[in-house]
């Protein structure tokens, strides 16, 4: 479905906006010593190459977390990370995903750690679409779009592809 003739931001691009919002995340929390990069499950890929990004400018330790679960069945309440949220405690958690829409699978995915006294939570998207229902915003945006309800967005950040796409 991808063409270039409805790629909105190239390889290039990306990466650029990818870089600016890793140097932002490190001016705001330069004085941490470890923080957490959580990719909720279309943001996993994004959120590694920011991980890759910060490596190269931080001194501080960074974890990637994958966070699962299935956007059709948000109540069943069936969220996983792959480490105990316990570990959070005291520090800083980034919440990343390709695009902002209503802000819903955001809110779903903070579940696990609502009960974990984090420093802070931040959030990432690479599009923000501004179709706020939920309370949640993005503390970093790498592009800001405004779009009809019946548009889509697809992030593709697999070789070949690169890119961001309108349709």
């Amino acid at each position: 479905m991808t063409s270039t003739e409805n790629r909105i931001l190239t390889k290039q691009q990306i990466q650029h906006k990818i870089s600016r919002i890793a140097y932002e995340i490190y001016e705001n929390n330069y004085l941490e010593k470890k923080i957490y990069i959580a990719g909720i499950p279309s943001g996993y890929e994004l959120a590694k190459l920011l991980v890759r990004e910060l490596k190269k400018i931080s001194p501080f330790e960074i974890s990637l977390l994958k966070i699962e679960f299935s956007q059709e069945k948000f109540s069943d309440g069936s969220i996983k990370v792959d480490c105990d949220p316990q570990e959070l405690r005291g520090n800083v958690l980034i919440l990343v995903d390709d695009v902002l829409h209503t802000g819903k699978t955001f809110l779903h995915s903070l579940r696990p750690f609502l009960d974990v006294d984090v420093k802070k939570i931040e959030t990432v998207v690479l599009v923000n679409r501004s179709h706020k229902l939920f309370p949640i915003s993005s503390d970093y945006t790498g592009y800001e779009l405004s779009t009809t309800l019946n548009d889509h967005i697809e992030v593709v950040l697999k070789s070949g592809k690169f890119g961001v796409y309108l349709y």
